[in-house]
């Protein structure tokens, strides 16, 4: 019996609009290629979500990438308000399950800037029973270990637990675990194949 589902945020419960957030701080789109190649593409990116690297070492790390736009890349971070978004179902939706019974938690790859000044765009997760985020556990999806931090945190059961997601590597890794799995293919999507799975 599914008493329990767990989330993802960036792109199922909130938008994460890193393209157009480089947009709208005046990059054209080679400039954008760029940052994102010598920042969100580099394994210094997934240290920075674990929480491993201060801001002042992640983008040391990323300017090391690509020195020729070392400006850019400071411009791009100095601020991270924007790159979160709202979606207009999120509040409509969490709500609509808990009013059902259902326990709400979140499993999220998240860097410390993001969480912090992103914050009024994930704030319906204070409505949530428990979330996991990757900077302050050191841990990333799809590692095994950010599921069984959730699991042993709140003493939840796996084959009690949905994990919605919409990236299938991570789904897979928490099925493995036992966990009924989702991948996040739209709101319209995600909310039929719950029903089925909880009917």
């Amino acid at each position: 019996m599914i008493k329990n589902i767990v989330f993802d945020i960036s792109n199922v419960l909130a938008p994460f609009r890193f393209k157009e957030f480089l947009a709208e701080k005046g990059f054209d789109g080679m400039t954008i290629k760029r940052i994102i190649k010598a920042s969100a593409m580099t394994p210094y990116w997934t240290e920075y979500e674990k929480g491993k690297l201060t801001y002042e070492e992640a983008m040391d790390a990323f300017i090391s990438q690509d020195p020729g736009i070392a400006d850019e890349l400071r411009k791009a971070y100095d601020s991270c308000s924007g790159i979160m978004g709202r979606y207009d179902y999120t509040e409509e939706w969490t709500d609509a399950l808990k009013a059902a019974g259902y326990k709400l938690y979140c499993i999220t790859n998240f860097t410390p800037a993001g969480y912090e000044q992103c914050y009024d765009c994930i704030s319906f997760i204070e409505k949530f029973d428990g979330c996991v985020f990757s900077f302050k556990e050191g841990i990333v999806k799809p590692d095994p270990m950010i599921y069984k931090t959730l699991l042993s945190r709140y003493d939840l059961k796996a084959e009690e637990c949905v994990f919605i997601d919409d990236t299938e590597e991570n789904v897979r890794s928490a099925e493995n675990l036992g966990f009924t799995g989702i991948v996040f293919n739209g709101y319209e999507d995600a909310v039929k194949r719950l029903a089925e799975i909880t009917k």
